[in-house]
């Protein structure tokens, strides 16, 4: 497996094994991240944590809704609702969590319902069969 290609690149296909194994790492690391930015500092630190891992885990989005035959901007929609949350906590706008601001709550209940979506599309669903625009099938023999 060629990490590199998997958190840097938007090109090509990765099927669902791919995927779940990328996107363990990456959250493992995330969590970690979280952990220490929480002991740390706390809400601000934790989002500039997230804003850190948004391009790798778009990058393997991207690249495991490209075997979906899905467009880019989908996965793209979902992770700029997330970059927006974290930048409402980074200046303070987002409220907190017994109490977030309008513009917080306004953002974050579609993200979290394309983010149920995203799940299923993306983690469970089988990929084009067959090469399509964005390369050959991840599964095809060689």
């Amino acid at each position: 497996m060629n990490w590199l290609y998997l958190i840097d690149s938007f090109d090509g296909r990765i099927g669902r094994q791919t995927f779940w194994i990328a996107m363990g790492a990456i959250t493992c690391a995330e969590l970690l991240g979280h952990f220490l930015a929480e002991r740390i500092e706390g809400d601000k630190l934790n989002a500039i944590v997230d804003l850190a891992f948004a391009y790798p885990e778009f990058a393997i989005a991207a690249k495991r809704g490209r075997d979906r035959n899905m467009p880019i901007w989908v996965p793209g929609i979902f992770f700029a609702a997330g970059i927006l949350l974290d930048l409402l906590t980074v200046l303070g706008r987002a409220g907190t969590e017994d109490a977030p601001s309008a513009l917080a709550l306004l953002v974050a209940v579609p993200f979290t319902v394309l983010g149920f979506g995203l799940i299923i599309e993306l983690g469970f669903r089988k990929g084009t069969p067959g090469p399509n625009r964005y390369g050959p099938d991840p599964l095809a023999e060689p």
